[in-house]
């Protein structure tokens, strides 16, 4: 054999595709090292995934020179979707008729005090001092999400069953409920401000809004009579899974709130199916790969660049929020008169961890205004670090 026909290695070359499958699959292997680390050292795990993107972003960014450049190219986005509607969908579950007349008016009145203080907070804060009106209306929105697994986990770790850590566990039932409709209207109105056109601008917002409304409805209403009439197992998750691409291909094509679409749709297979747990069980089963995609890509979807520019942007959002969680829980106790000796006065401060539906909302705000997406985004996910970090020592401080 001579050194002409000498044999090689049949590597094909490396296209896009083939790079994306290869760069899923580590992702997906370094979130398994990362929840090793988060068990071991007692961290976030959602914030090491995080640590994990943001690792991505200064590879590709600044390791390959590609500046501003997003990993997986076009397919982050569908993956990104799929992930918030499958969280929407079943914060949409949670939403049954018996478990909000088993919450209470104390627990509306005291998330609906946290609620405003913190938008009024937010918003007006930032509007002081000098931030632009798309960007303090948007965090404002944004920072009325909680991340309710950190709550439920840190109530659960320390074994307090007294009063408070009821009222915790039945806030963060409803938060992100409250906050994907505070979020849908905030986006309305700020799409009514900016517009010149009021008129069109209104039609705009009240199709978003109507249109998820009725895209939920026609999708969950059918889910609601299947679920239940199919036999448990693969019929069931194929179902699952049918629901949540429906939701999100046709909310993406329809441009109307896929949160709100979601939720609708989830809430009324909860209400109106005998076997709603079925639906709701499968896409557990299968909702953590695409939540470690989803947060490995909004850290890799940092421009680092804007780095700097989000510092000061990122420490007046943090300080914003506390001050507002803070004094919405005193607002909520004082609204509150019966129950009030009952309730800590930092209450609202337990309220301070925030994940996936708030880095959500802001790659929503991402693509809606671009000219502030980098800064905004930058500094929705170094605050999310901080506060998983730091919300569960608040939950802890305020049980005891």
């Amino acid at each position: 054999m001579t050194a002409d026909t000498a044999w090689q290695w049949p590597m094909a070359e490396l296209d896009a595709a083939t790079a994306n499958l290869i760069l899923l699959g580590i992702i997906l292997s370094l979130s398994i090292c990362a929840d090793a680390v988060a068990n071991r050292m007692r961290l976030p795990r959602i914030s090491l995934l995080v640590v994990v993107g943001v690792g991505v972003a200064v590879v590709q960014q600044w390791g390959l020179g590609q500046a501003g450049a997003r990993p997986l190219d076009g397919l982050s986005e569908p993956l990104l979707q799929v992930a918030l509607v499958m969280v929407a969908f079943l914060l949409g579950g949670e939403l049954t008729l018996a478990r909000l007349r088993s919450t209470g008016p104390l627990i509306v009145i005291v998330s609906l005090a946290v609620i405003a203080m913190g938008v009024l907070f937010v918003g007006a804060g930032l509007l002081l001092l000098g931030f632009p009106l798309a960007v303090a209306v948007s965090l404002a929105a944004i920072s009325v999400a909680t991340d309710p697994a950190a709550v439920s986990e840190t109530v659960h770790e320390s074994g307090d069953t007294r009063f408070r850590a009821r009222l915790l566990m039945g806030i963060v039932a409803i938060d992100d409920a409250w906050g994907i409709l505070v979020f849908g209207l905030a986006m309305a109105l700020l799409g009514w401000l900016l517009s010149g056109d009021g008129g069109l601008a209104l039609a705009q917002a009240g199709w978003e809004l109507g249109g998820a409304l009725v895209l939920g409805s026609v999708v969950g209403l059918p889910a609601a009579w299947l679920t239940g009439r199919l036999r448990p197992g693969e019929p069931t998750q194929v179902e699952a899974v049918a629901l949540i691409l429906l939701l999100a291909g046709l909310s993406t094509w329809l441009e109307v709130s896929a949160l709100l679409a979601a939720m609708i749709a989830g809430a009324l297979v909860a209400n109106l199916s005998s076997h709603h747990t079925r639906s709701f069980n499968e896409i557990e089963h299968i909702e953590w790969p695409f939540l470690v995609f989803f947060f490995v890509l909004s850290g890799a979807s940092i421009d680092l660049r804007h780095l700097g520019d989000a510092l000061w942007l990122t420490l007046a959002y943090v300080v914003l929020r506390l001050a507002g969680r803070y004094l919405g829980g005193v607002l909520g106790g004082h609204l509150a008169r019966r129950q009030a000796t009952r309730l800590p006065h930092d209450i609202g401060l337990a309220l301070t961890p925030q994940a996936g539906i708030a880095m959500g909302m802001a790659l929503l705000v991402v693509e809606r205004y671009p000219e502030h997406g980098a800064v905004l985004l930058a500094a929705v996910v170094a605050s999310t670090v901080v506060f998983e970090v730091v919300g569960p020592l608040m939950v802890r401080h305020v049980l005891r």
